[in-house]
């Protein structure tokens, strides 16, 4: 999922935060210390680069970006939970419920 939205644009970690928890309309409320730890791995894996920019009231931030390696990364994973989540609904099925 922290991948997914800083695919879309470079991101600081709150607003990291606060794009998952809008997207998934609160179901994922990640905090900081579940967050940075995740952006430092996909850092030192190389699926995401940082550097330093201010936000949009001026403030100084950390920003993400993903790299071509993070996209590919990305991508598999998608396809991975693809398959996931077509197995699980295959399971659960939908008839009658």
């Amino acid at each position: 999922m922290v991948l997914r939205v800083i695919a879309e644009e470079d991101m600081y970690g709150y607003r990291i935060i606060r794009e998952i928890a809008t997207r998934s309309k609160d179901t994922f409320k990640l905090n900081e210390g579940t967050l940075y730890p995740i952006l430092h791995m996909l850092e030192k894996e190389g699926h995401v680069t940082s550097y330093d920019g201010q936000s949009e009231t001026g403030r100084s931030r950390r920003y993400y970006r993903i790299t071509v390696q993070g996209k590919l990364h990305l991508a598999a994973r998608m396809e991975e939970w693809q398959v996931f989540s077509d197995a699980v609904t295959l399971v659960l099925g939908t008839e009658g419920v």
